[in-house]
């Protein structure tokens, strides 16, 4: 965290994807009695529907609109970051983007084996930071919905250093993700490059997009999308995939991989 020094009017602008004057959104703000509330009960209320009632999910593409995030229903680091900077902003809390790479052994489990090889070795991600009480707070906690999240902690009861299946954090049994004024992580440890902080989603993806080449961005939007939203589905569910022939994942070492293996069914 550090201290203010920047204008913050900037960062409660709208945006083409910080689209928080559109119906859906307006209505939801309106509905929910945020504006109501005190300010640290305003960023918690909105983290927390991001969090849980936003579930864990692949959307069509990185860069688009909240709105669109709001209708789908589900997201991933950086859809729902572009929702919660939305509904933040409009709310009077000026925001900002913090933008990096993961290493892709955290989507292992997600992703599924057969289209794994192929996938790029670094994935975009992106958490907000929020200025409140006169200084900025790291969010990053509200990208796995409790019920997704839950369902790893049961599979791998035991486990604290953990880097897989949309996860990186060194604590799975009490990873820092609930609202309390300070920051929050649950992909930290998976962090490769560093971008730095931008002021909106908008500037971030006009210099930085997941690097796939148009034919695999073909085929992720139209089928792997997809097949990885049935394998969180399921995850959630209590079905979580297992990671064959795993040596290593992430920072894990072969004891952590072989109960991935032991007590997971077969891959889906």
């Amino acid at each position: 965290m550090e201290p203010i020094m920047i204008d913050e009017t900037r960062l409660l602008d709208a945006t083409p994807l910080l689209d928080f004057r559109s119906e859906g959104i307006a209505r939801l703000i309106e509905d929910r009695g945020w504006l109501r509330l005190p300010e640290h009960d305003r960023i918690g209320a909105t983290y927390d529907f991001v969090r849980d009632e936003i579930l864990f999910g692949y959307n069509r593409a990185d860069d688009i609109p909240a709105s669109e995030v709001l209708a789908d229903g589900y997201g991933q680091c950086n859809t729902k970051g572009t929702l919660l900077m939305a509904l933040l902003r409009a709310l009077g809390v000026p925001c900002r983007l913090h933008g990096f790479t993961i290493h892709k052994a955290l989507q292992r489990g997600v992703v599924p084996e057969a289209v794994y090889p192929i996938a790029p070795d670094e994935i975009l991600h992106s958490w907000v930071e929020v200025q409140t009480d006169g200084r900025w707070v790291e969010l990053e906690g509200f990208i796995l919905d409790k019920a997704f999240l839950g369902s790893l902690q049961q599979a791998f009861a035991g486990t604290e250093s953990f880097c897989g299946y949309g996860v990186g954090t060194d604590c799975l049994s009490a990873p820092p993700v609930e609202w309390a004024g300070r920051d929050t992580y649950i992909q930290k440890t998976g962090i490769a490059r560093d971008f730095g902080t931008y002021d909106t989603p908008d500037l971030f993806y006009i210099e930085h997009r997941q690097q796939f080449g148009p034919l695999r961005d073909l085929i992720y939007r139209g089928i792997v999308r997809h097949w990885m939203n049935a394998r969180v589905r399921a995850i959630r569910s209590g079905q979580v995939p297992r990671i064959p022939r795993l040596k290593r994942l992430g920072p894990l070492g072969k004891e952590v991989a072989d109960t991935v293996n032991r007590r997971a069914p077969k891959e889906a």
